[in-house]
């Protein structure tokens, strides 16, 4: 698998904790039980979730700060929120390229989500690398 897949894969996972409401590692489990990943990336996928969940508190603060005034983060679609959650880890947590991180997210919101969903990641996103002076790096 490569890393899109594996990033994939992983939003697939935040979203579907995100829609049962339930973080627990037994559930990750059951996600990554009927998969012929190999283990290597089952263990990968864990631990980036595990992490995107610690920090989650964090993450979905620094999405409410970067909104624009009228938007509240409760409008947020289950969606979005998982591709915002998993960009952002890996922009902001794990420092990746953020120009990578944006690009990835933009297309996982082409593929999953509504018609405007790739505009509003890019614009979120694209706010808080500002917001963090991440664009100088």
């Amino acid at each position: 698998m490569n890393k899109s897949e594996i990033r994939e894969e992983i939003f697939k996972l935040i979203y579907s904790l995100e829609v049962q409401k339930n973080e627990s590692s037994e559930q990750i489990d059951v996600f990554l039980e009927d998969s012929d990943m190999p283990d290597k990336v089952k263990d990968e996928i864990k631990v980036t979730v595990a992490k995107i969940i610690e920090f989650s508190p964090d993450i979905e603060n620094e999405i409410s700060k970067n909104l624009k005034t009228e938007w509240k983060i409760e409008r947020i679609s289950k969606i979005n929120m998982s591709i915002l959650k998993v960009a952002i880890y890996e922009i902001v947590y794990k420092k990746l390229p953020y120009k990578i991180s944006i690009n990835e997210a933009v297309e996982i919101a082409k593929k999953y989500g509504e018609e405007t969903s790739a505009s509003f990641i890019n614009g979120v996103l694209a706010s808080i690398v500002k917001d963090n002076n991440l664009a100088e790096e």
